[in-house]
């Protein structure tokens, strides 16, 4: 189960199916899968995502929907904290972000993923964050400097270059 978390401007509550639809919506716009290797069809995508949101996490770990406080019933996306290593007890977990086009620059996303970084440090004493970003992918380059992740090279994920970043410190605020 994961826990509510507030900020001045949000909610972040734990995903549930009823998000799927918003979910699936942002994903389906021309652009916004660029950088994370998205399936090619419609089709697999759905499948994709149906399959992330049938996933099971350790406690405290998972994806949260972000909801803007003054319209609850609003999406403004998702943030996610999940196991970075397979197997053992969780020591380290990687810190993901996607927000809707309508939504971005407006600091939504650095603000949500400093809650979760901090319910990282805070409430499950994990050792390592790190966040793994394409190289292109400079919007997400700032939100992991944002919120206190530091550049420690590059990477592979899932096959493809990646730019590693994690946390050197306790998060900010």
């Amino acid at each position: 189960m994961l826990p509510r978390l507030e900020t001045d401007r949000l909610l972040l509550r734990a995903r549930t199916p009823e998000d799927y639809d918003a979910c699936l919506a942002m994903d389906s716009v021309p652009g916004m899968l660029r950088y994370v290797g998205a399936p090619v069809s419609p089709e697999e995508h759905a499948r994709f995502l149906t399959d992330r949101f049938a996933a099971r996490f350790p406690p405290g770990l998972g994806y949260w929907t972000i909801l803007p406080k003054q319209e609850p019933a609003g999406f403004l996306g998702w943030v996610c904290l999940l196991p970075a290593e397979d197997g053992g007890p969780v020591r380290s977990a990687e810190i993901g972000w996607r927000i809707p086009k309508p939504a971005w620059g407006r600091g939504y996303a650095p603000e949500a993923a400093a809650a979760v970084l901090r319910h990282a440090r805070e409430t499950l004493s994990l050792a390592r964050v790190i966040a793994t970003i394409h190289p292109d992918n400079d919007q997400s380059f700032r939100v992991a400097e944002k919120i206190g992740l530091r550049f420690a090279g590059g990477g592979e994920y899932c096959g493809e270059p990646c730019v590693l970043y994690e946390s050197a410190a306790p998060p900010p605020g």
